[in-house]
């Protein structure tokens, strides 16, 4: 993917930083130890994720020429896209490409075996994880966090709260225009427009859909009963479009219309978002801050085969409601020892030093906990039996 808009000059600035740190490198690269979680529930700042501690050395990918194929959630490609362009700064020999396919796409992909990692921002089902190859494991390695936004298109109006019932009867076509008295009573003092809205939402199976359906299943019992949550549902009403940037698009291009994408690309297509009730009873914009807060609130709770549902509605007077880790998927079994020790370099390289390129692209850093436990993850991966990261 192509990223195009202001934000693609701090991405390509990010690459710079990262080229000239690893021209400047004369050695190995270090890690936070991953022998014990820390007891430490706020997230590392991300300057200190190269230098928070000289106890365990990066490990190398291998020395041939190198391309890994992936595949999955557009949630964190414009993330994803920094990585791998700054990776293949560090290690020439290396490449990755990458498609964004979707969530679904990603999991259908590395389950039939047709790329070398997956993506999701949706951990996979307990069906889905059944349906992989015999004898094999998956393992959900946790990257970032980010927010998942309600963005909308209505003229002369840049500020709009709307608390959980708006969101659920906007996408259960019980509210069908944005001067319904349901919203101006979120909203008083503003001049909302008698525009109908038009609902749009993911037509591919979604992480991002995932995050935003659990919301409304857990905040309106309507919901729940009517429609439920997942990756794919039945919409009562609206249309579809592929990816966030799809979606994003869709919105950009209509008067009245109404979405759901992941923070950074509404940032990208320069379009308002709204300001969500939180269960502190606080209207509060998508932001990285936010979603931060989600995740400390939540990393005692952190589960241990890494499936974390999206958080919803966390506690907190500044937590964002929607906030969702996204996964690389890679099977804990490589049948390819030289791409086995180059997914294992980057992921320990994403997981300490790519850390620090995240707010800049509107997503949130691991919480410390959660980062030391992804790093142990990576020593479980093996080739043949024997351990790629002793």
């Amino acid at each position: 993917m192509i990223i195009t808009s202001p934000k693609r000059l701090g991405a390509l600035a990010l690459v710079a930083a990262f080229a000239i740190g690893a021209c400047s490198s004369t050695g190995g690269s270090t890690a936070p130890s991953a022998a014990a979680p820390s007891a430490a529930t706020s997230a590392a700042p991300a300057s200190d994720a190269a230098s928070a501690s000289a106890a365990t050395t990066l490990p190398q990918p291998a020395t041939d020429a190198i391309k890994l194929q992936g595949a999955g959630a557009t949630f964190p490609d414009p993330l994803y896209q920094v990585w791998f362009q700054a990776f293949n700064g560090k290690y020439s020999n290396v490449q990755v490409d990458y498609q964004s396919i979707g969530s679904g796409g990603g999991i259908k992909a590395i389950t039939e075996g047709t790329v070398d990692f997956g993506a999701s921002d949706a951990p996979m089902k307990d069906e889905e994880l059944a349906a992989l190859p015999a004898g094999s494991k998956m393992l959900h390695v946790p990257t970032a966090l980010g927010a998942v936004v309600v963005i909308y298109n209505l003229a002369g109006v840049t500020d709009l709260q709307l608390d959980a019932a708006n969101v659920a009867g906007i996408y259960l076509g019980t509210i069908k225009k944005w001067n319904d008295p349901a919203i101006a009573a979120n909203n008083p003092g503003a001049t909302l427009p008698s525009t109908a809205i038009l609902v749009t939402h993911r037509s591919d199976g979604s992480g991002t859909t995932n995050a935003f359906t659990t919301y409304l299943d857990t905040v309106s019992p309507d919901w729940h009963t009517k429609v439920g949550k997942g990756k794919e549902v039945n919409w009562p009403t609206g249309v579809g479009a592929q990816g966030n940037d799809g979606v994003a698009g869709a919105v950009k291009q209509t008067d009245g219309a109404v979405g759901y994408v992941e923070l950074n690309y509404a940032t990208q297509a320069k379009l308002s978002s709204a300001k969500l009730k939180n269960a502190d009873g606080q209207y509060v914009p998508g932001s990285t801050d936010g979603v931060t807060s989600a995740a400390e609130a939540a990393v005692s709770s952190f589960p241990a085969d890494f499936r974390q549902a999206p958080i919803i509605n966390g506690a907190g007077a500044t937590t964002y409601p929607i906030a969702s880790y996204t996964y690389l998927l890679v099977y804990q079994d490589q049948k390819d020892a030289a791409k086995a020790k180059t997914m294992v370099s980057f992921m320990a390289w994403a997981l300490t030093e790519g850390q620090a390129s995240e707010a800049d692209l509107g997503y949130a850093a691991l919480p410390a906990p959660v980062q030391e436990k992804a790093l142990a993850e990576l020593h479980q991966i093996t080739s043949g039996g024997a351990a790629v990261w002793p």
